[in-house]
């Protein structure tokens, strides 16, 4: 069952024994990996010590990325491949990224519910996140995450995400391999093909391959690949599936793996990780700054002063900005 964490509770925050989390988590006790997910979501100094204690112990999960529109089956999906890794014996996390509430911030669609199949399987770990108003579609805690997966001990980790605006770059860069989920009739393939995203997903999928102009999505998408320009020698396939009877599910997994291969055979793998952590590092040092800014507009006058000449029309805000980077940061 694991162990009960010594915590005590100030106001909304909570202290844990970050120690016996880590040894706990190492080990692969869920219980720990839950609560070490928890501390990482919610952030704050103890967020940043865990992930120091098992940085090293990361980094070795196949990370695979699920997006789409809302309602093409993206959870559906992710239920089939799970079947599909299990059959191989492999550990897998799922951390499926919802829409915040606008009032606790918490998750609110809980895609769990559909993936209940696995919940009694000790070898599956599935954890609703919020993304807490986050514009890529991914929450920042996503990152350190995915580590307590890996740390737990975990070899797959799929991250499906909420779908909307940016979220199809995001997923690319937190992911190893991204599957873009289409479905017919929706107009999803036009969409894709205007907005750009052709060459972020790795392997394509149209899902409800049972309805109508399922084959035509199919057939467009393959001949916008065919004219899209690509940085690397492999080709994304196009896979037609039914999740919801697991039909052709297993060719996305083998897809998967391919590209997993494709990755570290080419050098890839290194590239790609490289641009995440930059990605992250950028996250992080633009909260550091906006954390920053927000303390020394309630506090310092002197920073008051500057948004007083900027409302007056004294300074314009370009010049303001100038001033306050240097003022906070030292520099711009």
């Amino acid at each position: 069952m694991g162990r009960i964490y010594e915590r005590t509770s100030a106001f909304f925050g909570v202290k844990t024994d970050l120690e016996t989390l880590t040894k706990d988590l190492l080990s692969g006790d869920r219980r720990a990996l839950a609560r070490a997910i928890s501390v990482v979501e919610n952030g704050g100094p103890q967020a940043t010590q865990l992930v120091k204690r098992v940085y090293a112990q990361s980094g070795r999960a196949h990370l695979i990325g699920v997006t789409g529109s809302p309602g093409v089956g993206k959870s559906t999906l992710v239920d089939a491949l799970i079947t599909q890794m299990r059959e191989a014996n492999l550990k897998v996390g799922v951390l499926a990224i919802d829409p915040s509430s606008p009032f606790t911030g918490g998750a609110i669609l809980g895609d769990r519910i559909r993936m209940q199949a696995h919940t009694l399987d000790k070898s599956v770990f599935i954890r609703s996140m919020a993304n807490r108003g986050h514009s890529g579609g991914i929450a920042m805690g996503t990152y350190d995450a995915v580590r307590m997966l890996e740390a737990s001990g975990y070899d797959v980790v799929i991250i499906e995400t909420v779908g909307v605006g940016q979220s199809e770059l995001a997923i690319a860069q937190a992911a190893d391999t991204t599957i873009l989920v289409l479905m017919p009739g929706s107009g999803d393939d036009v969409q894709a093909i205007k907005s750009g995203i052709m060459e972020i997903g790795d392997i394509f999928v149209v899902n409800k391959g049972d309805l109508p102009g399922a084959n035509k999505t199919a057939t467009d998408i393959t001949a916008s690949l065919e004219l899209a320009s690509f940085q690397t020698d492999w080709r994304p396939p196009v896979i037609t599936c039914i999740s919801e009877t697991g039909e052709n599910v297993d060719q996305i997994w083998e897809a998967a793996k391919n590209h997993r291969e494709f990755l570290e055979t080419s050098g890839q793998l290194k590239e790609r990780r490289k641009l995440k952590v930059q990605a992250e590092l950028s996250e992080i040092v633009a909260g550091m700054a906006r954390d920053n800014l927000k303390a020394a507009l309630a506090n310092s006058g002197e920073t008051k002063e500057v948004v007083g000449q900027v409302v007056e029309r004294e300074v314009d805000p370009h010049t303001a900005a100038e001033q306050l980077a240097k003022t906070l940061f030292g520099g711009v």
